[in-house]
């Protein structure tokens, strides 16, 4: 039977061929770029604490989300689309206003503090427990206001600020690619190189293993007890892994469905032609859980702080990237995943060979990720030694502010900056020239990719720690120290919103990119088009998260 309409087949299969080719053969950008385009993130962020502390974001919720919105959604996007070729300019634009409103106020804490007269009262310790209690009067008393264990787990607004950043630009990148507003630098690489978006999507398995260290920790403490241990098998473990991964498998399925049904355009050579970054996640839960049994065994009755979980989750990790990388330079390994021939009569492993050999590197990176979280999630014995001091104010004594948090500072700056330091040499030595002399390739995964990811997450992470620092003090009440509720409102809400349903966003960003590109013309949209609608994109999101947080749903990745 004769095609009814042809010329109108013709030109979207010639469209659908265009889309195909503005993603593909691209080369990427420099570290450097990738970084002060990034940087922007932490700069409004930067900004938006230096408000906070001058009390200058006012008590009218809308006036604080749309305060929010311009400078942790809206710079973020115009970073790498309107100010992509001026990210120095965007980030001085932010750090100056910052650096004046906070400047006074350096200089009267240190005022303040060359003439106040402190005195150190209400300390306990007993084994490697803190216990803070004043009577309002000054006076020690018996029963512990707040006692910090070691092994504590509290909420971080530095974590909630860097992934909810990530979040955001992930969800923005994802459509904003499909216009050129968007440089094609910033899209993903085809083999070789490193792009805006090829760290993103490593971030995001970072992020992913960075919050689920809670649960680890969690789970540790809970198996403290031989009875626990005892109750708890292996095959339960990994029944609760798979039926985490049921439903991201169930959204990969969908999205593949919906890809090829729709004739949507598609980038065979990042994944291949079934997989999709759903498949890589809901494989992640199962391989961790395996990994997490195996270090259980060989552990046995061996220290089990977070220093020594956070180490071994490291070792494997460096020691499943290095084999991948030994297997695929020294093995046809690496030429199968790139030039072998992908034709219809192809088996499943040749028709998405990337996305399965890909996801060893991204479970490298989840554990990489863990082992972060543990250190930076968890009060531990050497942070807990200082006593705490007390003042005098109009309504009696009261505990310093800020002095639990100035204690996890000073174990989590300095642990973090030196992961981030040694992850960069290593990827400096991986990289070199005159060493290893590898590339960087998400398309593989390989170790010089791994090793970036993760010494850039953990480089944001500090960066984002020391903004923390600067930010409005606040303390840990008995009540809000087990809710955390203190150290939840000095975060950026539109921040903590996609924190408490990035999985959920993540798909509805997916789904929004797709009818966009079904309706629109992407390709020969104008800038200003393309930015009002990628503006009106941003603004639907955030009024989702919102929402979404508001009625207290909660569907974290």
């Amino acid at each position: 039977m004769d095609d009814p309409n042809p010329a109108a087949r013709a030109e979207a299969l010639s469209y659908k061929l265009r889309k195909e080719a503005f993603v593909s053969n691209l080369s990427g950008s420099s570290l450097t770029d990738i970084n002060l385009v990034t940087l922007v993130a932490a700069s409004a962020i930067l900004l938006w604490t230096a408000l906070s502390k001058r009390d200058l974001l006012g008590d009218s919720s809308l006036v604080v989300y749309a305060i929010d919105f311009l400078l942790n959604v809206c710079a973020i996007l115009f970073a790498f689309t309107a100010y992509a070729s001026a990210p120095i300019f965007l980030n001085l634009a932010l750090i100056v206003p910052a650096g004046l409103l906070l400047l006074p106020l350096q200089q009267q804490a240190r005022s303040r503090r060359s003439t106040s007269k402190a005195t150190s009262d209400g300390t306990a310790q007993n084994g490697g427990t803190r216990t803070i209690h004043t009577d309002g009067k000054g006076k020690a008393q018996p029963k512990a206001d707040i006692t910090l264990q070691p092994g504590t787990l509290i909420t971080r607004p530095f974590l909630t600020n860097y992934r909810g950043a990530m979040l955001i630009a992930t969800c923005l990148a994802i459509l904003a690619v499909d216009f050129h507003v968007f440089p094609r630098r910033f899209a993903k690489v085809e083999t070789w190189g490193t792009s805006l978006m090829d760290l993103g999507v490593g971030s995001f398995v970072f992020s992913a293993g960075l919050v689920g260290a809670r649960a680890v920790i969690r789970d540790g403490q809970r198996s403290a007890s031989a009875s626990h241990r005892q109750g708890v098998s292996i095959e339960s473990r990994m029944f609760a892994a798979c039926k985490h991964s049921i439903p991201l498998f169930v959204l990969g399925i969908a999205r593949l469905i919906s890809v090829k049904n729709l004739d949507y355009a598609e980038h065979v050579t990042e994944y291949g032609v079934h997989w999709n970054f759903f498949f890589t996640l809901g494989f992640l839960p199962p391989f961790v859980e395996a990994v997490d049994c195996c270090l259980a065994f060989l552990r046995g009755s061996a220290s089990t702080g977070s220093r020594s979980r956070s180490i071994r989750y490291d070792v494997v990790a460096l020691l499943i990237s290095l084999t991948h990388e030994l297997v695929l330079n020294n093995t046809n390994l690496l030429a199968f995943i790139l030039i072998a021939p992908r034709t219809p009569n192809s088996d499943l492993l040749t028709k998405n060979r990337e996305g399965v050999f890909s996801f060893i590197g991204y479970l490298t990176i989840f554990l990489s990720g863990r082992s972060t979280g543990i250190l930076v999630c968890q009060f531990q014995d050497a942070t807990i030694t200082k006593p705490a001091t007390t003042k005098k104010g109009a309504s009696g004594t009261e505990i310093e502010q800020q002095q639990v948090a100035a204690e996890r500072k000073k174990v989590v700056l300095p642990n973090l900056l030196i992961r981030a330091e040694v992850y960069a040499l290593l990827y400096l030595v991986s990289t070199n020239v005159y060493a290893a002399n590898l590339t960087v390739s998400r398309r593989l995964a390989n170790l010089p990719y791994i090793l970036w990811i993760v010494a850039y997450n953990n480089a944001q992470l500090f960066l984002f720690a020391l903004i923390e620092a600067v930010g409005p003090r606040f303390t840990f009440s008995k009540q809000e120290y087990h809710d955390s509720a203190s150290a939840v409102e000095i975060a950026s809400p539109i921040m903590r919103a996609f924190n408490q349903s990035g999985l959920a966003l993540f798909l509805i960003a997916n789904l929004g990119t797709g009818v966009v590109n079904l309706s629109l013309d992407t390709l020969d949209m104008g800038n200003g088009s393309a930015m009002a609608m990628l503006l009106g994109y941003a603004g639907v999101l955030s009024v989702t998260a919102i929402c979404m947080e508001r009625a207290g749903i909660k569907i974290k990745i």
